[in-house]
């Protein structure tokens, strides 16, 4: 056996390991410091952002709670609880009465025809809005569902009890059939359930998130959903630490963990409890080759490879309040250009991430 000299067999155990890691592409990001424009609208000022969405035009919507320090109201005006950004991050419009959207703001999405899906955790109901926000089309929830189209807020009962949300977190529609689903138990001791209903509202199907026989005390807490490209469900398992996915009738398929490495010492440790894989986005790609994770364990955006949930790299600066740097980040988009666009609720901002492209 012929011996290799030391420096050269540490040289080779080097390139052997670039090789395997330079085998899969990284996309690569860069802050935008300048996105969005401000002050928004007029002199607005925003509460902590529980979640954004972009439709089809890369136009960027966030939610805002409003929960603003009274005092700061001196210096501002009360944004509203819906914005719309355009793609230069200019103010497209804000709307929205917070009495009828509901004070816990945690998802939406914007379908085919722009109209705004709505998702409150508080209130438990979902709302569809007609794009300019001036008409409440549907809303899903309390009371079941009901159709506003003939103008009057109560409209008509769609059907049963199993319409009814308890603190739902986060929404999608199949852009093939246009089924809703619903990640329905934003905290322990909701439904904790996917939900899925047609267009009007009307109840289809229902799944728990997958639990191994080991897992039986493992808390619920289905958090984010989204639906691929190539016909499957991601749902955030946030009290796992993982992403599970199911097919559209609620079968599991697998599991991808999100992992977490604690910097603060052992001893005095009170961490890990907010969750690794809290929501998500897919690359714009027809492929969806990546997964886009908000880690508020770690307070970094994780790329993934979707189809084995391999850990690709992080960006963000971790906690804080810097540029770059997130509090408490809750929502993610990513537009078309596969641009990252982190919501902040604590910090109480929307942050754009530049795509420079894979090495």
């Amino acid at each position: 056996m012929t011996k290799i000299p030391f420096p050269l067999f540490v040289i080779a155990l080097l390139a052997s390991s670039c090789t395997a890691v330079n085998a899969q592409e990284i996309p690569r990001f860069e802050l935008d410091p300048f996105w969005p424009q401000v002050p928004l609208g007029d002199n607005w000022l925003t509460g902590g952002l529980g979640g954004m969405c972009i439709d089809s035009r890369d136009h960027v919507y966030l939610l805002n709670r409003q929960n603003v320090v009274a005092d700061d109201l001196d210096g501002a005006r009360l944004a509203p609880p819906v914005i719309e950004l355009d793609s230069s991050g200019s103010v497209v419009r804000g709307w929205g009465d917070p009495e009828l959207v509901g004070g816990r703001l945690h998802d939406c999405h914007v379908d085919s025809d722009q109209n705004v899906w709505i998702v409150d955790a508080a209130t438990g109901h979902v709302q569809k809005y007609s794009p300019d926000g001036s008409e409440l089309l549907l809303q899903i929830g309390l009371t079941g569902a009901f159709d506003s189209s003939d103008g009057s807020r109560q409209g008509r009962a769609l059907n049963s009890n199993r319409s009814r949300f308890f603190l739902p977190a986060a929404i999608d529609i199949d852009k093939g059939n246009a089924d809703i689903y619903i990640a329905d138990g934003e905290l322990p001791g909701g439904n904790t359930r996917i939900a899925v209903l047609n267009t009007d509202g009307e109840f289809l199907r229902q799944w728990s998130l997958h639990r191994a026989a080991d897992e039986d005390g493992l808390i619920e807490l289905p958090h984010c959903i989204r639906l691929s490209n190539d016909g499957l469900v991601y749902v955030c398992d946030r009290r796992a630490d993982r992403i599970q996915v199911f097919d559209r009738q609620g079968a599991h398929l697998k599991n991808l963990d999100v992992g977490f490495s604690p910097l603060s010492s052992a001893a005095n440790r009170a961490s890990g409890t907010r969750g690794t894989a809290v929501v998500l986005g897919f690359s714009p790609d027809q492929e969806q080759r990546y997964l886009y994770v908000i880690n508020q364990n770690s307070v970094m955006v994780d790329v993934l490879d979707r189809e084995t949930g391999a850990k690709l790299s992080s960006f963000g600066g971790g906690p804080g309040r810097y540029p770059g740097q997130f509090e408490l980040p809750h929502g993610i988009g990513v537009d078309s250009a596969g641009n990252v666009y982190i919501a902040e609720q604590e910090g109480r901002r929307i942050q754009k991430f530049t795509y420079l492209g894979t090495d």
